[in-house]
């Protein structure tokens, strides 16, 4: 009895087994790349408007391209993960972004880097679908809220390592040349699939899976699951929807406020720290309130942060200290997700059910950027982001209070779909 109370007092981390730090590590690890290789997008959107005299709608337009495809590119990486595996897809997916990451530095115009961003979201939309289905696979019940959740912490930090790039590029080398060398600093995240291999192995739970035919990509559209399918995309579109409406032009809001590169990264830095504190929190919050209230909590918490910092009348001052809420919250709506997604569908279908509800979500959320763009030609930019935004969250927590509370459900329990 001793034994297990001091068991049960040690940090979860710590608890965990080897190959379930090592999946811990890596998914945490493509998660922090991949924010920073999409991230760098936003940063480097105020040169490429004046250098290639850009309007705000083609500048939506940029930042929706690669959400758009990401959506078909994380179902097919759903169903590519159901059918050979999650590990093999998931090297496959970093690789992928990395390289058209990359490329996007050679572009030398508008329809160039429109279409190589778009090549860059199969990539992007197959890494996070894989490696949620990979880490939640891996983690028992106990900890799956905390170890997914924390995964999506490392969005938070590559988004950080973007910025400090930004402000590094920016200060010493010309405008002209700064933005080709964020994104050919895109290619590091392929080193992480070479240590992926060596390292993670295929879930259990899924090398017994039931002897099933290969997932039928509308599988996941039978009777039985159709409902949760929807439902699980409408979740995400909101999440996203907002996020992206608000972060797509968050860097360009800054500079209209006045502020330089030196001012503008601060700034962000600290909806950054925000946002890290909100995916760890969160990431707590789901194991131990549940999904569906840390769904409900941070999506509310967004709406009242970006209703206060796009449209109210702020100071810098005040705009600083209320960027870290900004980031926050927006941020923490995505801890809960991972967990949530895995444990609403069956291991033959949970590759393509996560990957087409996450990615339906990124689709339809990715227009909010263009739509923001093309509303802030009738309105303030801050307001545009506003309403949009809010709209989205208020879809979030609707779908969430028509799904199930899911917390330590055990995968086991799910495996046969009717």
């Amino acid at each position: 009895m001793q034994q297990q109370t001091q068991e049960q007092q040690r940090w979860w981390l710590t608890r965990l087994d080897r190959e379930a730090r090592a999946t811990l590590i890596a998914t945490f690890a493509g998660w922090m790349l991949d924010g920073m290789d999409v991230m760098v997008y936003s940063f480097v959107l105020p040169a490429l408007i004046v250098l290639w005299h850009m309007t705000k709608a083609q500048a939506g337009w940029l930042g929706t391209s690669a959400l758009l495809v990401s959506s078909l590119g994380g179902w097919l990486a759903g169903l590519a993960a159901d059918r050979w595996g999650r590990v093999r897809i998931l090297q496959l997916t970093i690789v992928w972004f990395a390289v058209f990451t990359f490329l996007s530095g050679f572009t030398n115009s508008f329809e160039q880097l429109l279409v190589v961003r778009g090549l860059q979201g199969l990539g992007f939309g197959g890494e996070w679908a894989v490696g949620s289905v990979l880490i939640g696979e891996r983690i028992r019940a106990e900890f799956r809220g905390r170890a997914v959740g924390t995964t999506q912490a490392g969005w938070a930090v590559g988004w950080a390592i973007a910025a400090v790039f930004y402000t590094i590029a920016f200060k010493l080398l010309p405008e002209s040349y700064a933005w080709r060398a964020m994104f050919w600093v895109g290619l590091l995240p392929a080193l992480l699939a070479i240590w992926i291999q060596r390292h993670v192995h295929e879930p259990e739970i899924f090398v017994r899976r039931p002897a099933v035919h290969p997932s039928h990509f509308l599988r996941i559209f039978s009777a039985p699951m159709v409902r949760t399918t929807l439902l699980a995309s409408a979740v995400a579109l909101g999440a996203q929807g907002g996020y992206y409406a608000v972060n797509t032009f968050l860097p360009l809001y800054l500079r209209a406020r006045g502020l330089g590169v030196i001012s503008t990264g601060a700034y962000l830095l600290i909806v950054i720290a925000g946002s890290f504190a909100g995916y760890l929190t969160s990431a707590h919050l789901t194991d131990r309130i549940g999904r569906r209230a840390s769904l409900i909590v941070f999506a509310a918490g967004s709406f009242a942060a970006i209703a206060i910092y796009m449209v109210m009348p702020l100071g810098n001052a005040a705009t600083l200290v209320l960027g870290f809420p900004l980031g926050f919250f927006p941020s923490g709506s995505f801890s809960p997700m991972g967990s949530f997604f895995t444990e609403l569908f069956p291991t033959s279908l949970r590759g393509s059910g996560q990957g087409f509800s996450y990615n339906f979500g990124r689709a339809v959320g990715a227009l909010f950027p263009t739509l923001v763009g093309y509303f802030s030609a009738r309105m303030a930019l801050g307001t545009a982001i506003a309403w949009f935004a809010g709209a989205a969250y208020a879809v979030m927590v609707a779908a969430v209070l028509m799904l199930p509370e899911t917390r330590y459900r055990e995968l086991a329990e799910i495996e046969t779909v009717p």
